[in-house]
């Protein structure tokens, strides 16, 4: 599946993502890095990549035609929690179940939205 990784995903999950064979986009360390919202969409669509953040903002793009968003929402991140709520919604969802579908990771509870 290909994949774009918004900047504040930790490293520990590019590799994972990577590991079980996925295309991984990292935009950390690139001429992209640091790419507003309104740019980093179109991007993302553009690629045909599943949208990878902690940026609850994408949310509002979720009745828009897509490949995936997955937004990670803690009260306190950090490099472990959002790895191990990241790697909970692969194992939960499918490749095939990600185009069209936005799942927003809390802390105890999901929330998941098909547009």
């Amino acid at each position: 599946m290909k994949i774009l990784v918004d900047e504040n995903i930790p490293n520990i999950t590019v590799h994972e993502l990577r590991a079980m064979r996925h295309d991984v986009l990292d935009i950390r360390g690139t001429e992209r890095q640091g790419m507003f919202d309104d740019e980093l969409w179109p991007f993302a669509q553009a690629e045909r990549r599943m949208l990878v953040t902690t940026d609850k903002g994408f949310c509002e793009r979720r009745d828009e035609q897509h490949f995936g968003v997955l937004v990670v929402r803690l009260r306190q991140p950090n490099e472990q929690r959002i790895h191990a709520r990241i790697m909970g919604a692969f194992r939960q969802f499918g490749e095939s179940d990600w185009p069209g579908l936005l799942v927003v990771m809390r802390d105890t509870v999901q929330s998941v939205h098909r547009a």
